[in-house]
């Protein structure tokens, strides 16, 4: 992704947000028959406070990938959409694509056993909720035994990057005018992109 100052996201704050908040990613990897790609979700690793995350992926795609082999590259997508030139007014202007994105690369740290176990019970946690019919990864009917063998069918990782590139383009290089017009023209069919673009324009005007 190439990299834009004015649109350039290097809070690590912000990046972790981003990755909270999208957790599903692309994990791209360099093999000898060409790239692959295959698509997981992945979490913040709890023990730090860095860009470093968790995550698994199946015994199968661990081969394609090739993990703890060589540079993964993840690739975390956030709210994005089509910015029609009509909202700039009466100007010379082209249709752009407003998005947040970050790429995360290194060679990932495979987990043992019982820290694979623990990140796929953080997963289960985390998408299932605190409701009451919530079902956690040990929950009836599944047993120790079971999970046991749910485990050993995956290969859990841990990637603390050594390259980081995160972009957030959200017309910033417009004037607060035509950014307020945007995020009124995206409010009704990408509520998630216009939130994203008030955050970055009262970031803009803050103190």
């Amino acid at each position: 992704m190439r990299q834009n100052p004015s649109f350039a996201m290097t809070d690590v704050g912000e990046i972790r947000r981003l990755i909270e908040r999208h957790p599903w990613v692309t994990l791209v990897s360099q093999t000898e028959e060409g790239l692959v790609a295959s698509h997981y979700a992945v979490m913040l690793d709890d023990d730090r406070d860095d860009l470093t995350i968790v995550g698994h992926v199946g015994k199968p795609d661990d081969a394609i990938l090739g993990l703890g082999d060589r540079e993964l590259l993840v690739v975390v997508q956030g709210p994005h959409g089509y910015i029609t030139p009509r909202w700039y007014g009466d100007v010379p202007a082209v249709p752009t694509w407003n998005f947040v994105s970050a790429h995360l690369s290194g060679i990932p740290e495979l987990l043992s056993p019982a820290e694979n176990l623990r990140v796929l019970e953080r997963l289960v946690a985390r998408f299932e909720g605190d409701g009451a019919d919530a079902r956690g990864l040990y929950a009836l009917p599944n047993d120790a035994e079971f999970v046991e063998r749910l485990e050993r069918g995956t290969v859990g990782f841990r990637l603390t990057p050594t390259r980081v590139t995160a972009k957030r383009k959200l017309s910033q290089n417009k004037s607060a005018e035509v950014v307020e017009t945007v995020i009124a023209g995206v409010s009704a069919d990408n509520p998630e992109l216009a939130a994203e673009m008030r955050r970055a324009a009262d970031a803009r005007v803050r103190p």
